[in-house]
């Protein structure tokens, strides 16, 4: 039987034909104090070589993953960036898995209150999926994807956050790769920026970006942000990150990004006592950099 041409060549394009879908390179606040200059693009200079100059924040039209054990910030970070576009004037789709809405809403009107954002940008940028109370969103990937694809198109939303996306494949890890890469292309499709926040098993190693169910979202997303956290338990560790015994070290890592050029080193971070996740500085190997 004779393979009809068309057939063969389906899904080939020359690169001529997808450069006028082809994004540029540009950056978007992460509503993190000291993430943005982490990210750049490498520009030429006069003596052959290169130099970075930050985008500064992530890339926009990247899905970034958020993964941690636990309590090392991903939602705080996750709340943050919604509310910094919010604050200039982009809209952010967020998607609920585990929180229910009423309290997520609790929790983002105290975190606007501290970063000086006005609850009517919260009102009229950001929109709430609640995941958490409908369970036919939670358990069927094509109908979440759906939602999205209507509510993206509809309100001319330009970022989606997922809190967490692991909650869409408890119990189902077999197909936590399939759920993982449909809502990316989805987003892709959409020319979205996003955000999937992942759980780590706690017997993962803690600085590694294994997430829930197994390896299942660093190798598709565009760019992987490791958190930690430990208890400083000797002098010498205190010595080191500068904290007395007892207290808790956070450390936050961009694990890769294949959109642009990042820092790579590990970075020590801190949730202050009114919930705000910032970056304090690298780690180097005698101690600490201060920014």
């Amino acid at each position: 039987m004779r393979v009809k041409k068309e057939s063969v060549d389906e899904g080939l394009y020359s690169f001529s034909e997808l450069v006028r879908e082809a994004p540029l390179l540009e950056g978007i606040p992460t509503g993190v104090p000291g993430l943005d200059s982490l990210f750049f693009r490498l520009v030429p200079r006069g003596d052959g070589g290169f130099q970075k100059v930050p985008l500064p924040g992530f890339p926009r039209f990247a899905v970034i993953h958020l993964t941690g054990v636990p309590d090392t910030g991903k939602s705080l970070i996750a709340e943050q960036f919604a509310l910094a576009q919010a604050k200039r004037g982009e809209k952010v789709l967020f998607v609920t898995v585990e929180l229910p809405g009423p309290f997520l809403v609790q929790s983002v009107r105290e975190r606007a209150r501290l970063l000086g954002v006005s609850w009517e940008q919260v009102t009229e940028n950001i929109l709430l999926a609640d995941v958490a109370k409908h369970f036919e969103l939670r358990e069927d990937v094509l109908a979440l994807s759906a939602l999205i694809e209507r509510v993206v198109s509809r309100e001319k939303i330009q970022h989606v956050v997922i809190d967490s996306i692991t909650g869409l494949y408890e119990g189902k890890e077999m197909m936590a790769r399939s759920i993982v890469r449909k809502l990316y292309h989805t987003l892709k499709s959409l020319y979205q920026t996003g955000l999937f926040v992942s759980q780590k098993r706690s017997s993962h190693e803690e600085t590694s970006a294994e997430a829930a169910g197994g390896y299942a979202v660093p190798h598709i997303v565009d760019c992987t942000i490791v958190l930690s956290k430990f208890v400083v338990t000797t002098k010498q560790s205190s010595a080191f990150y500068g904290k007395p015994v007892g207290d808790i070290v956070r450390t936050l890592r961009i694990d890769g990004c294949r959109v642009c050029g990042h820092d790579t080193r590990t970075y020590l971070a801190e949730i202050t006592e009114e919930g705000i996740f910032s970056l304090k500085g690298p780690l180097s190997e005698g101690g600490r950099e201060q920014i």
